[in-house]
Protein backbone atom coordinates (compact mmCIF):
# COMPACT_ATOMS: atom_id res chain seq x y z
CA UNK A 1 0.00 0.00 0.00
CA UNK A 2 1.08 3.50 -0.86
CA UNK A 3 0.42 6.50 0.73
CA UNK A 4 -0.38 10.37 -1.15
CA UNK A 5 -0.31 13.29 -0.44
CA UNK A 6 -4.19 14.03 -0.76
CA UNK A 7 -4.85 11.35 1.41
CA UNK A 8 -3.18 12.68 4.93
CA UNK A 9 -5.83 16.19 6.19
CA UNK A 10 -3.78 18.96 5.69
CA UNK A 11 -0.50 17.85 4.15
CA UNK A 12 1.52 20.78 2.69
CA UNK A 13 4.67 20.58 0.07
CA UNK A 14 7.20 22.60 1.47
CA UNK A 15 10.18 23.45 3.33
CA UNK A 16 9.44 23.06 7.70
CA UNK A 17 11.92 24.90 10.16
CA UNK A 18 11.47 23.22 13.78
CA UNK A 19 9.87 25.49 16.69
CA UNK A 20 12.36 24.71 19.50
CA UNK A 21 9.54 26.60 21.95
CA UNK A 22 7.02 23.68 21.27
CA UNK A 23 10.00 20.73 20.95
CA UNK A 24 12.32 18.51 22.53
CA UNK A 25 14.99 16.19 21.73
CA UNK A 26 15.60 13.52 24.75
CA UNK A 27 16.67 10.09 25.43
CA UNK A 28 16.70 7.42 28.12
CA UNK A 29 18.75 5.09 29.36
CA UNK A 30 18.50 2.33 32.21
CA UNK A 31 20.76 3.58 35.48
CA UNK A 32 21.67 1.37 38.36
CA UNK A 33 19.34 -1.71 36.64
CA UNK A 34 16.41 -0.40 38.08
CA UNK A 35 15.46 3.18 37.17
CA UNK A 36 15.67 5.37 33.82
CA UNK A 37 17.59 8.64 33.81
CA UNK A 38 16.04 10.95 31.49
CA UNK A 39 17.91 14.12 29.48
CA UNK A 40 17.60 16.16 26.91
CA UNK A 41 19.17 18.54 24.38
CA UNK A 42 18.57 22.43 24.96
CA UNK A 43 20.17 23.46 21.47
CA UNK A 44 18.86 21.69 18.20
CA UNK A 45 17.87 22.40 14.79
CA UNK A 46 16.14 20.61 11.96
CA UNK A 47 14.36 20.99 8.75
CA UNK A 48 12.02 19.35 7.19
CA UNK A 49 11.29 18.76 3.18
CA UNK A 50 7.64 17.55 2.43
CA UNK A 51 7.49 16.02 -1.16
CA UNK A 52 4.26 15.68 -2.98
CA UNK A 53 5.21 12.06 -2.41
CA UNK A 54 5.32 11.89 1.50
CA UNK A 55 7.20 9.18 1.12
CA UNK A 56 10.02 10.90 -0.79
CA UNK A 57 10.04 13.88 2.19
CA UNK A 58 13.05 14.13 4.05
CA UNK A 59 15.14 15.48 7.26
CA UNK A 60 18.43 16.80 8.32
CA UNK A 61 18.75 17.52 12.50
CA UNK A 62 21.25 18.61 14.47
CA UNK A 63 21.68 19.14 18.29
CA UNK A 64 24.74 20.27 20.65
CA UNK A 65 26.27 18.20 22.31
CA UNK A 66 27.45 20.61 25.05
CA UNK A 67 23.43 22.28 25.48
CA UNK A 68 22.99 18.36 27.12
CA UNK A 69 20.73 18.52 30.52
CA UNK A 70 19.81 15.35 32.41
CA UNK A 71 18.73 18.07 35.39
CA UNK A 72 21.96 17.40 37.47
CA UNK A 73 24.81 19.10 36.47
CA UNK A 74 27.96 17.23 37.91
CA UNK A 75 26.64 14.59 35.49
CA UNK A 76 26.17 16.86 32.40
CA UNK A 77 29.64 17.78 32.78
CA UNK A 78 30.93 14.32 32.41
CA UNK A 79 28.37 13.40 29.66
CA UNK A 80 30.44 16.23 27.87
CA UNK A 81 34.17 14.62 28.60
CA UNK A 82 36.00 12.00 25.97
CA UNK A 83 33.96 9.05 28.63
CA UNK A 84 30.84 10.17 26.49
CA UNK A 85 30.10 12.25 24.25
CA UNK A 86 33.63 14.14 23.36
CA UNK A 87 31.99 17.51 23.08
CA UNK A 88 34.74 19.87 22.21
CA UNK A 89 36.35 16.84 19.74
CA UNK A 90 32.58 16.32 18.03
CA UNK A 91 30.36 19.36 19.32
CA UNK A 92 27.15 17.81 17.35
CA UNK A 93 25.19 14.94 16.92
CA UNK A 94 23.68 14.86 13.16
CA UNK A 95 20.49 12.97 11.27
CA UNK A 96 19.91 12.58 7.95
CA UNK A 97 17.11 10.41 6.45
CA UNK A 98 17.94 8.39 3.69
CA UNK A 99 14.55 7.37 3.13
CA UNK A 100 10.21 7.51 4.36
CA UNK A 101 8.31 4.08 4.28
CA UNK A 102 5.22 2.44 5.32
CA UNK A 103 5.41 -0.35 7.29
CA UNK A 104 2.05 -2.42 8.37
CA UNK A 105 0.11 1.36 8.51
CA UNK A 106 2.89 3.30 10.19
CA UNK A 107 5.15 5.31 8.78
CA UNK A 108 9.61 4.61 9.34
CA UNK A 109 12.28 7.26 8.99
CA UNK A 110 15.54 5.64 7.96
CA UNK A 111 18.38 7.38 8.30
CA UNK A 112 21.95 8.04 9.48
CA UNK A 113 22.99 9.33 13.26
CA UNK A 114 26.09 10.60 14.12
CA UNK A 115 27.79 10.77 17.49
CA UNK A 116 30.81 11.13 18.80
CA UNK A 117 32.10 10.73 15.00
CA UNK A 118 30.64 7.66 14.48
CA UNK A 119 27.87 7.25 11.93
CA UNK A 120 25.37 4.81 12.16
CA UNK A 121 22.23 3.91 10.41
CA UNK A 122 19.08 4.23 12.57
CA UNK A 123 15.41 3.75 12.08
CA UNK A 124 12.64 6.12 13.56
CA UNK A 125 9.36 5.09 14.03
CA UNK A 126 7.05 8.14 13.05
CA UNK A 127 4.08 9.27 14.70
CA UNK A 128 2.01 12.01 13.21
CA UNK A 129 0.16 14.58 15.07
CA UNK A 130 -1.72 16.85 12.43
CA UNK A 131 -1.35 20.02 11.01
CA UNK A 132 -2.96 23.26 12.11
CA UNK A 133 -2.52 27.51 12.32
CA UNK A 134 -0.72 28.97 15.39
CA UNK A 135 -2.66 32.37 16.43
CA UNK A 136 0.06 33.94 14.06
CA UNK A 137 -0.78 32.60 11.26
CA UNK A 138 2.17 30.38 10.96
CA UNK A 139 0.85 26.39 9.30
CA UNK A 140 2.19 24.05 11.64
CA UNK A 141 2.98 20.19 11.79
CA UNK A 142 3.32 18.03 14.95
CA UNK A 143 5.10 14.83 15.65
CA UNK A 144 6.72 11.98 17.62
CA UNK A 145 9.59 9.95 16.66
CA UNK A 146 11.31 7.60 18.39
CA UNK A 147 14.13 4.71 18.16
CA UNK A 148 16.80 2.87 20.34
CA UNK A 149 20.25 2.83 19.70
CA UNK A 150 23.25 1.11 21.42
CA UNK A 151 25.42 3.78 22.73
CA UNK A 152 28.38 1.29 22.62
CA UNK A 153 27.61 1.60 18.40
CA UNK A 154 28.86 5.02 19.07
CA UNK A 155 31.87 4.71 21.15
CA UNK A 156 30.27 5.57 24.60
CA UNK A 157 31.70 2.72 26.15
CA UNK A 158 32.29 4.01 29.60
CA UNK A 159 30.21 2.82 32.36
CA UNK A 160 31.31 0.74 36.23
CA UNK A 161 30.43 -2.29 38.25
CA UNK A 162 27.90 -2.34 40.79
CA UNK A 163 28.60 -3.69 43.78
CA UNK A 164 25.17 -6.10 43.19
CA UNK A 165 26.61 -7.38 40.50
CA UNK A 166 25.73 -5.36 37.03
CA UNK A 167 25.98 -2.33 35.65
CA UNK A 168 25.31 1.63 36.32
CA UNK A 169 24.23 2.41 32.75
CA UNK A 170 22.43 -0.23 30.16
CA UNK A 171 23.46 -0.13 26.85
CA UNK A 172 20.11 0.69 25.07
CA UNK A 173 19.60 4.35 24.96
CA UNK A 174 15.72 5.63 24.03
CA UNK A 175 15.33 8.43 21.53
CA UNK A 176 12.59 10.31 21.75
CA UNK A 177 11.88 13.71 19.91
CA UNK A 178 8.70 15.41 20.32
CA UNK A 179 8.20 18.35 17.69
CA UNK A 180 6.66 20.90 16.13
CA UNK A 181 7.75 22.64 12.82
CA UNK A 182 6.21 25.60 10.48
CA UNK A 183 5.99 25.76 7.08
CA UNK A 184 8.20 28.67 6.05
CA UNK A 185 6.44 31.41 4.10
Amino acid sequence: MSITADQIPGYRVGTWKVDPTHSEVGFSVRHLAISKVKGKFEQFDATFVTAENPLESTVTASAEVASIDTNEKNRDGHLRTGDFFAAEEHPQLTFVSTGVREENGEFKVDGELTMRGVTKPVTFDFEFGGFGEDGYGNYKAGFTATAVVKREDFGLTWNAPLEKGGLLLGSDVAITLDVQAALEK
